[in-house]
Formats: structure tokens, C-alpha cells, sequence
């Protein structure tokens, strides 16, 4: 009766709402061991820089949470299982004027949904240079950053955004383009976007994880309610990368005040039912988080013994 009066008041269905992933990610960990819930970041207000020069003025920079691939860090690629060698620790700059590899095995993707075989899904960068080509914005700029998915505030906030934002204002970045793909990785990701947006640089952040990012309290969030890990569009979807941009790049040049979210009216698909699988308690059994234990505990070693050799 309740779907006959749904349809009849053209309502969506209950599961095709933004994935609460907070909640989830705190059961989950719970139900594999880990019984100290972890702080989300929380603020409830967010500086805000508004744009110096008009867009086709501006040099925008990119700020991904994605590592660069690593062939002697073992498989990252299509479907590679979380991969903790694959993590870094520390930020990094490429040059965005050669190919560019950038992979997601390191974290916590939506491995069911997503191939994981565009990385334009999850780096604009070839969207940012034709948006450049056309005059839509003045330049990219000269390199793009890494910000390191750190479970740890602090770090995040006094080591790697003000790094970020030294580079940022070393290449004389007009404003920045952040895109996070897991949970962690948006909580980083507002974080460092607020720092820039402090220190004088306007940001936009690309996201598909709604309640973490409007948690921390971010100046400007371009929502997509697709899958982790296609924050820049749909994979192998030109015009859909190209029209999820062009929305943020919409939202960095108009928005007027501080957490201003704008939600990208593309879908995923027709019926939203991938929202019931990420961390979904009620489709894992008790052997199966058994076993994701002791991988999650195998990986978190390797990941140790590589911040260890990074440091």
C-alpha cells in the first residue's frame, strides 16, 4: 500500500537517498571489531574566499586524494582489492603538462559499482584542459596536488593543507578543484579545502559522500550521487565529466556565501538500488566481515610498514 501511494504522490523510494556513510562506516567497524567509533570532523560554519578574477581570468589547480600508480606496490589496477602498499603519506605534485596515472586501489572505493577503469571518473584533469581550451578558464595550473588520506585531523590540518596551500600559492593558484573519492579521503578533502579557502584560495569540492563533506562544513560542494570513486562524472562518459565540471566550475564562480551545495542532477541509473550494497550489514554475514577483518588488519600492516619507509 505504501508503494501504491508513493507512485500515486510521485515520491522516490526510501533506499534512493544520499548513502548516510558516517552511520554506516561506524557500524561496519563496529561489527568487525573495531568498537571505538571514530570522530568524524564537525564544524558548523566554513570561511569563504569569493574569486578574485573571472574564470576565463583564473588558473585552477587540482587536489586528489588518487595515488600515483606504483609498479613495485603490487596490483592497483581495474578491480585490484584495497591495496594499503599502494598509500602515501606525504603530499605530492605532478606536472599536469604530462600523461598522467593516478589509482584508487589504496582506498575504500566502491569496489561492486565501480571498474575502476576511467580514472577521468575520478581525476578531471582532461575535462580541466579542455575547459582551458575553450576559454571557459584561464589556465590549469602548472602541477596537481595529492593530498594523503589520513584518518588522523591533526595531520591533515596542521601538516599536509598548509603544504598544499604553500604549493598552491607557489604556482599562483587562482582557485582549486578538490576531489576525494573515499569516506576518509572527503573528510581530508573538506579539511584541506577549508585551509585554502582560509588562506586566501577559493575552492570547490567534487564529492559523492554528502554527509561527511557537509559535516566538516566546506565553502562550496558539487554532490553527485553516484558511487565512491566517480566524484568527475561517469566513467568513459565524455559529456557527463564534461557537464559534472562545468556545474562546479558554475558553482565556484556563483556561490555567495559558505556552504552552498549544489547537487549534480545526473543519476546513476534508473532505479538507485546500488545505494543498498556499500557497508550494507544487512547483506554481510558474519564469516564474510570475519574475513574482511583479517584483511582489513593484513592491509593496515602493509600501509604501516609503508608510512614507516615514507617517513
Amino acid at each position: 500500500m505504501t508503494d501504491d501511494i508513493d507512485t500515486a504522490m510521485g515520491f522516490a523510494p526510501d533506499h534512493d537517498s544520499p548513502i548516510p556513510f558516517m552511520a554506516r562506516t561506524r557500524a561496519y567497524y563496529k561489527a568487525i571489531g573495531y568498537t571505538t567509533p571514530y570522530r568524524w570532523a564537525h564544524h558548523l560554519a566554513a570561511p569563504f574566499t569569493a574569486l578574485a578574477k573571472p574564470l576565463p581570468q583564473s588558473r585552477i589547480a587540482i587536489i586528489t586524494t588518487a595515488a600515483p600508480y606504483q609498479p613495485d606496490k603490487g596490483d592497483q589496477g581495474p578491480g585490484a582489492a584495497y591495496n594499503g602498499s599502494a598509500k602515501f603519506y606525504q603530499v605530492y605534485s605532478q606536472s599536469t603538462a604530462e600523461p598522467t596515472d593516478t589509482r584508487i586501489s589504496h582506498i575504500g572505493y566502491d569496489r561492486k559499482h565501480t571498474t575502476a577503469t576511467d580514472q577521468n571518473a575520478w581525476f578531471p584533469l582532461p575535462a580541466l584542459l579542455r575547459a582551458a581550451a575553450a576559454g571557459r578558464i584561464g589556465a590549469v595550473g602548472p602541477r596537481f596536488f595529492g593530498a594523503p588520506t589520513n584518518r588522523s585531523h591533526r595531520v591533515t590540518i596542521e601538516t599536509d593543507a598548509p603544504e598544499i596551500l604553500a604549493r598552491c600559492q607557489a604556482d599562483r593558484i587562482d582557485a582549486a578543484i578538490v576531489i576525494p573519492n573515499c569516506p576518509v579521503c572527503h573528510q581530508t578533502g573538506s579539511l584541506v579545502a577549508r585551509h585554502l579557502e582560509a588562506g586566501g584560495i577559493p575552492t570547490i569540492v567534487m564529492g559523492t559522500a554528502k554527509d561527511i563533506v557537509e559535516h566538516s562544513a566546506v565553502p562550496r560542494f558539487l554532490f553527485s550521487d553516484f558511487p565512491l570513486g566517480n566524484a568527475a562524472g561517469r566513467p568513459h562518459d565524455i559529456p557527463s565529466q564534461d557537464a559534472t565540471l562545468e556545474l562546479a566550475l558554475k558553482l565556484l564562480e556563483s556561490a555567495i556565501a559558505p556552504q552552498t551545495t549544489v547537487q549534480n542532477p545526473l543519476r546513476w541509473n534508473a532505479d538507485g538500488l546500488w545505494k543498498n550494497d556499500y557497508l550494507n550489514l544487512e547483506q554481510i554475514g558474519t564469516e564474510e566481515l570475519a574475513r574482511r577483518r583479517a584483511e582489513f588488519d593484513r592491509e593496515k600492516e602493509k600501509a604501516r610498514l609503508n608510512r614507516v619507509v615514507a617517513a
